[in-house]
């Protein structure tokens, strides 16, 4: 395995998730477009903040809740920042009953490298 490989396999700075979720008032064909408007708004102003864009979608009541929720994950080495920028973007957003968020770290606990016969 060359030395480049094994280089790209190290984990990075991006190794904490954070997903808000806004739970939606009502639901219809505009706000899967609403949501992604005010997204861009937030990659618009996202200057200083470090951050990967990793998933958006509106997911229906199920397991997590009971509302029908529009989610965004990120995945962020500056959980504080990306938390007031998006607070900032979506605080007047009339059809959120509430945001919520949920941060998740991933941490590597171990790590093997070895070569395959091919």
């Amino acid at each position: 395995m060359s030395k480049t490989i094994i280089e790209k396999l190290v984990q990075d700075e991006f190794n904490v998730n954070v997903a808000f979720y806004i739970h939606l008032k009502s639901f219809n064909d505009n706000v899967r477009k609403e949501l992604k408007e005010r997204i861009k708004e937030v990659f618009f102003f996202s200057k200083g903040v470090d951050w990967k864009f990793d998933s958006f979608g509106i997911e229906k009541p199920g397991s997590r809740s009971n509302d029908i929720l529009g989610y965004f994950i990120f995945r962020t080495s500056d959980v504080e920042k990306l938390k007031k920028l998006f607070i900032t973007e979506f605080s007047d957003y009339d059809n959120a009953s509430k945001i919520t968020c949920s941060v998740a770290k991933y941490e590597k606990v171990d790590e093997t490298f070895f070569e395959l016969e091919v």
